[in-house]
């Protein structure tokens, strides 16, 4: 159990618990940060929540017919399911940062970092904002 506290990675087990909800020991907390928070994170998270709705829809594919039949049966339901993981990533994301104990603002380093020099020439033709913080401050 000792070796398992000081691991800084997840093992296989691990990781398919850590993709589908649980919590991983603290000392991993880094690659967490890294793997939410990194170049990749969104994709990554996208992914994770296709493969249940794929597992669950393939099945389909096993019933004889034709292609177009395939695709209507399977379709309607994975491109709304593809969608909302999209659309609820970041929401996810900031969920999984906070459940290991990291700050959730870390899944739009990348973002702020990129955009830094937007923000900077904001400031200096405008000045800092005075007022209270809106969530596009985030």
């Amino acid at each position: 159990m000792a070796e398992n506290a000081s691991r800084t990675k997840p093992n296989p087990w691990q990781y398919i618990g850590y993709c589908y909800g649980r919590r991983l020991p603290d000392s991993m907390r880094d690659w967490v940060r890294e793997d939410l928070g990194g170049k990749g994170a969104t994709v990554r998270t996208m992914v994770r929540a296709a493969i249940p709705a794929l597992i669950v829809l393939s099945p389909f594919w096993f019933i004889p017919m034709s292609l177009y039949l395939h695709l209507s049966t399977t379709l309607p339901i994975f491109i709304p399911f593809v969608l909302f993981s999209h659309a609820l990533n970041k929401v996810y994301r900031r969920h999984r940062l906070r459940q290991h104990g990291l700050d959730p603002a870390l899944a739009d380093e990348l973002k702020r970092k990129k955009d830094a020099h937007i923000h900077d020439a904001y400031i200096a033709k405008y000045g800092p904002r005075t007022g209270p913080s809106s969530s596009h401050d985030v």
